[in-house]
């Protein structure tokens, strides 16, 4: 298998508000940048489909190291969150819909074929492939071509 390493971020001004994403993917020489921004969305949604983006890019399996700034995204994939969320009915364990489900379902999609180590990052602490990213989703929320994101509800 390939070996891949993503780095994500996603973010809002305003939460919910306008929104982007930003990756980096390094495959030896290789390297892409990803970014969109969206009208109206949550930073959660960003940070979720970042990863979602990345991982769906990928044409074949691929052992995948993947970093995110997002305690969201890692716990719940690392401390198995999303397990017992699925087990249960998409609820939470106070009952509540699990907020974001149409990503999280599209995420188990997009790791599916892939071998993934899911690595939590501490934002704006120096790193330069999380700095990059962060200023791949800024200039995103910024761009004139913003899209719909189709999932999101107030």
């Amino acid at each position: 298998m390939k070996q891949v390493v993503v780095h994500t971020d996603g973010g809002c001004k305003g939460n919910p508000g306008k929104g982007g994403f930003g990756v980096v993917m390094v495959f030896g020489k290789h390297r892409r940048e990803i970014s969109a921004g969206f009208r109206r969305t949550t930073n959660n949604r960003m940070e979720l489909l970042a990863a979602i983006s990345a991982l769906e890019t990928l044409t074949e399996p691929c052992e995948v190291e993947l970093h995110s700034d997002s305690r969201y995204l890692i716990d719940a994939i690392v401390k198995k969150w999303i397990d017992g969320w699925k087990r249960k009915g998409w609820v939470t364990a106070d009952k509540r819909p699990v907020k974001n489900r149409d990503l999280w379902e599209r995420l188990l999609i997009a790791s599916a074929p892939h071998k993934v180590d899911w690595r939590w990052v501490k934002g704006h602490a120096g790193h330069a492939e999380n700095e990059r990213c962060d200023e791949l989703a800024n200039q995103a929320v910024t761009s004139q071509h913003l899209l719909v994101d189709t999932g999101f509800t107030e």
